[in-house]
């Protein structure tokens, strides 16, 4: 019997930015998080845009190399919008994203510094790495990783999605294990709570919602200063038709007027 996600998200804007710039889906067949790139113009176009075009042909059943062409795809969509309005010059997004795929695996894409957990077994384990200049310093030894997360230039990520032709993703296959649940998030959540922490809220909550929503509110209590995003799915046992995506952040306030026409 095939595996089903059991997925929900939160997204807030935080109490210190106007725009909340995060977008987000979930579904049964996959979920994902994209993070506008802080400092940039239309992050929040740019991250709903190439949520939304990832899933403007609903459904799961791709293999890794559709899934690559649908994230190219969605990625000339940010690049279209430069090109009818110049000013958007420079909007890119980070993406984390998993999706199930037709022969059964689970697909993990990935580019920037939004992060894909995996709990299993009691386990809480970080399944990407943060294409970010923190993340190089850690790598090289120039810092340990304990520092990373106070480190002043913790926001500058090397990997996103423009619309530039050599603009990088990874995709890379992991079974889907029926009682699995995996966290996406974006690092408004990540930069400001520890990990041992989201661990235990993501271990202790009854169901995918009450998960997302707990670690987002424990981002808010932290004081994020930034729009924080949590993604929750549960890999279930579910021979059910799959649901239409659900729509968080940026990507439900773009949804109708601006990127299902695009």
């Amino acid at each position: 019997m095939p595996v089903r996600l059991r997925a929900a998200a939160v997204s807030d804007a935080g109490a210190h930015r106007a725009t909340n710039q995060d977008a987000a889906f979930a579904a049964s067949w996959g979920a994902a998080v994209a993070d506008g790139v802080g400092g940039g113009p239309s992050g929040d176009l740019a991250s709903a845009a190439l949520v939304h075009r990832l899933v403007a042909t609903s459904g799961g059943g791709l293999d890794a190399d559709g899934l690559l062409v649908r994230i190219r795809e969605a990625n000339w969509d940010i690049r279209a919008h430069v090109e009818r309005d110049p000013a958007l010059e420079g909007m890119a997004t980070t993406f984390t994203g998993i999706f199930l795929s037709v022969s059964g695996e689970l697909l993990l894409a990935h580019t920037g510094d939004s992060r894909a957990y995996l709990l299993r077994d009691g386990e809480f384990t970080r399944e990407t790495r943060d294409d970010s200049y923190v993340q190089a310093l850690v790598d090289h030894g120039i810092i340990p990783p304990e520092a990373a997360q106070a480190h002043p230039r913790r926001n500058i990520i090397t990997a996103s999605l423009g619309g530039a032709e050599g603009d990088v993703v990874s995709v890379a296959e992991r079974p889907p294990l029926v009682g699995d649940r995996w966290m996406l998030c974006s690092d408004g959540l990540t930069d400001y709570v520890p990990e041992a922490d989201v661990a235990r809220l993501i271990a202790e909550a009854p169901d995918a919602h009450s998960a997302a929503a707990s670690a987002v509110a424990l981002a808010l209590e932290a004081g994020t200063r930034d729009n924080v995003t949590v993604v929750v799915c549960d890999v279930v046992d579910e021979d059910a038709e799959g649901r239409e995506p659900v729509f968080f952040g940026s990507a439900a306030r773009w949804f109708a007027e601006d990127v299902e026409t695009a």
